[in-house]
């Protein structure tokens, strides 16, 4: 099995290809799915593809990249990323499989995988990718507090439920692993258990269990190329 020989700096996706971009400025997000948009004088209706809380990103002024859309959808574009202090930030979780699975396919599990499957059917679940015989729950993070990348950012019934897929998996002999991507920098990852309790209950379970823990770090660069950004640790490592 080859090992793993993902470097930082190496390009896992470009934002940029084949898409119509344009920025605009945050106004309000009337509910989970829709944000309010200023763009050139214009309000336009953005498709929001995050259902977390964003508090600390998608607030009043805050610059956006946004997708057009084709013509007779229901919104008029759909977010991207927000520009942070730290610079753009990917906020879009329809991108993150296929930016995991090039992670994935570079070594970013620790191995090469020679096969690797998305959207496996196990339990009442789909998990994310099978890689060779390990099965791999994907989670982005975008929250950052005091120094800590959290997840989820909103109560997520879905994301306990997938860990506990990977906990019957374990139970049978199977490999499984959780890995984090996260959007933006921090010390160190822990699940948010002030605003999920039964998730961050799940996860360490699902560690004692021997579900692996992975995570790392991804940027966008001034040419929208998302990079790998090194090793996200556990928090207590």
């Amino acid at each position: 099995m080859k090992q793993e020989t993902l470097q930082e700096g190496t390009i896992l996706y470009n934002l940029g290809a084949g898409r119509e971009l344009e920025e605009g400025t945050f106004v309000e997000r009337p509910n989970r799915f829709v944000a309010t948009v200023e763009v050139g004088g214009d309000l336009l209706r953005v498709h929001v593809a995050d259902t977390g809380r964003l508090e600390e990103i998608l607030t009043p002024g805050r610059w956006l990249l946004l997708q057009q859309n084709r013509p007779g959808m229901k919104t008029d574009a759909t977010l991207l990323a927000a520009k942070m202090e730290e610079g753009w930030v990917l906020i879009n979780t329809r991108l993150h499989a296929p930016i995991a699975r090039r992670a994935i396919e570079l070594g970013v599990l620790g191995f090469v995988p020679r096969q690797i499957r998305n959207e496996v059917s196990f339990g009442g679940s789909r998990i994310d990718y099978l890689a060779d015989t390990t099965l791999v729950e994907l989670k982005g993070c975008s929250l950052v507090r005091e120094g800590f990348c959290l997840f989820p950012n909103a109560p997520s019934i879905r994301a306990t439920r997938h860990l506990g897929e990977l906990i019957e998996a374990k139970a049978l002999g199977y490999d499984a692993a959780v890995l984090i991507m996260a959007l933006r920098r921090c010390r160190c990852f822990r699940p948010y258990g002030e605003r999920d309790p039964r998730f961050a209950e799940a996860f360490g379970k699902a560690l004692k269990t021997g579900v692996a823990y992975r995570g790392f770090f991804v940027r966008l660069d001034e040419d929208l190329n998302v990079r790998y950004d090194g090793r996200l640790s556990l928090c207590g490592e």
